[in-house]
C-alpha cells in the first residue's frame, strides 16, 4: 500500500475523447478501490476563487465571537446553515476542536421543498461583514458542482456504466452542503481532534484545504497523512458509493488535527444523492455485502440502510448537532 494519495488529472472528463476519458476513468477506479481517496487537478475551479474564499472566510472568522454568532445555525431553523463556535459539532460524542458555517443550496421561499418545509432545504445565511463571502459561496458551490458532475461521470465510467448514470438516476438535483472550517491549532500531544475518524455520508467529497495540513486518512496499512498540494482539490468517496457499488468503493475513515501553530482553513463540499432517492446497490455490480459493521469504524453497516438519501442523511443529523434536532428532523 502506497504511503501517499494518487493524483489525477481529471481534466478529460471536461470534453475529452473517449480514450482520454476511459483512461482517467481507470485511475479513479483504482484509486476508489485502493483508499477511496485522491488528489483531482484540471478540475476546473479558478485559483482566483480559492483565493476570494480564502480570504473571506479568515476575515469572517477574525470576527468578534458576538459578530459571527449573529449567523448562529440556531437561527438558520430546518435549513441547518449558519455558524457554530469551537466545539459545537460533536464527532462520535466528541466535540470538535473547529468552528464553521454551514452553507447549502441557495434556495428561496418559492421553492416548493422550502414551502413544503423540507429539512436542510431553504436560504443561507451570510454575516453583515465580509460582504464579499456571500458572493464568493454561491459562485463556489456553482463551479464545485460542475467539477462534482464531471467526476461522477468518471466514476460511472469506472464501473463500467453510462457516463450520466448518475445524474440519470441521483444528481439531476443533488443535495449539496458545502462547509467552510476554521481549525485553532493545538499541539501535537493533544487527545483532542479537529474533527474525529469519521466517513462522509453521501456520493462524492470535494476539499479545498490551505497550507498548513493537518488531514489524515486511515488505509490498510494505518494513518497516512493527506498533506495540501497546491491546486489540487482532495476527493473522496462516502457511505452512499459505498452501498450503491455493494463494497466494491468503500466509503475511507478520515480525521484532522491542525498541528501547524496557525489558523487551518479547509472547505468540504458534499455532493449527494437527491434528497428523495432511493439508495440501492446497482444492478449486476454490487458486491452484496450484508454487513460490514465488523469492519466500519462506527460499527454501523452502510449496507442495511434501506430507504432515500434523505432518510440516511436525517438518521446522522441529531448525532452532529444535538440541540438542533427538533428543529432539523420532522416528528
Amino acid at each position: 500500500m502506497s504511503t501517499s494519495l494518487p493524483v489525477i488529472d481529471m481534466a478529460p472528463l471536461f470534453g475529452g475523447d473517449g480514450s482520454e476519458r476511459a483512461v482517467v476513468a481507470t485511475e479513479i477506479g483504482k484509486a476508489c478501490r485502493d483508499c477511496g481517496f485522491f488528489y483531482a487537478t484540471g478540475h476546473g475551479i479558478s485559483p482566483a476563487l480559492f483565493a476570494g474564499l480564502d480570504r473571506a472566510a479568515r476575515a469572517f472568522f477574525a470576527l468578534p465571537e458576538s459578530e459571527k454568532s449573529a449567523i448562529a445555525m440556531a437561527r438558520g431553523g430546518r435549513a441547518w446553515r449558519g455558524y457554530f463556535p469551537v466545539g459545537g459539532e460533536l464527532t462520535s460524542g466528541k466535540p470538535d476542536q473547529k468552528e464553521g458555517i454551514y452553507f447549502g443550496t441557495e434556495l428561496g421561499p418559492d421553492d416548493p421543498r422550502v414551502r413544503a418545509g423540507v429539512p436542510l432545504h431553504g436560504a443561507n445565511l451570510f454575516p453583515a461583514r465580509p460582504q464579499d463571502l456571500r458572493n464568493v459561496v454561491l459562485d463556489y458551490i456553482a463551479a464545485a458542482t460542475r467539477t462534482a458532475h464531471a467526476l461522477m461521470q468518471g466514476i460511472a465510467l469506472s464501473l463500467g456504466l453510462e457516463h450520466n448514470y448518475f445524474y440519470d438516476h441521483y444528481t439531476k438535483n443533488p443535495t449539496v452542503l458545502f462547509r467552510i472550517f476554521h481549525y485553532p491549532p493545538v499541539a501535537p500531544s493533544s487527545p483532542d481532534w479537529g474533527v474525529g475518524e469519521h466517513t462522509d455520508y453521501g456520493l462524492l467529497t470535494l476539499l479545498a484545504q490551505d497550507a498548513n495540513g493537518g488531514l489524515q486518512v486511515k488505509t490498510t496499512s494505518g494513518w497516512i497523512d493527506a498533506p495540501p498540494i497546491p491546486g489540487t482539490l482532495v476527493c473522496n468517496i462516502g457511505d452512499m458509493l459505498d452501498r450503491l457499488t455493494g463494497g466494491l468503493y468503500r466509503s475511507t475513515p478520515h480525521r484532522a488535527k491542525n498541528v501547524s501553530g496557525r489558523g487551518r482553513l479547509s472547505f468540504p463540499f458534499f455532493f449527494d444523492p437527491d434528497f428523495d432517492a432511493r439508495v440501492r446497490p446497482l444492478p449486476e455490480r454490487a458486491l452484496l455485502i450484508a454487513d460490514d459493521s465488523q469492519t466500519r469504524w462506527d460499527r454501523q453497516s452502510v449496507h442495511g440502510f434501506s430507504g432515500t438519501y434523505g432518510e440516511y442523511l436525517l438518521g446522522k443529523v441529531s448525532h452532529v448537532f444535538p440541540e438542533l434536532r427538533r428543529e432539523v428532523i420532522p416528528d
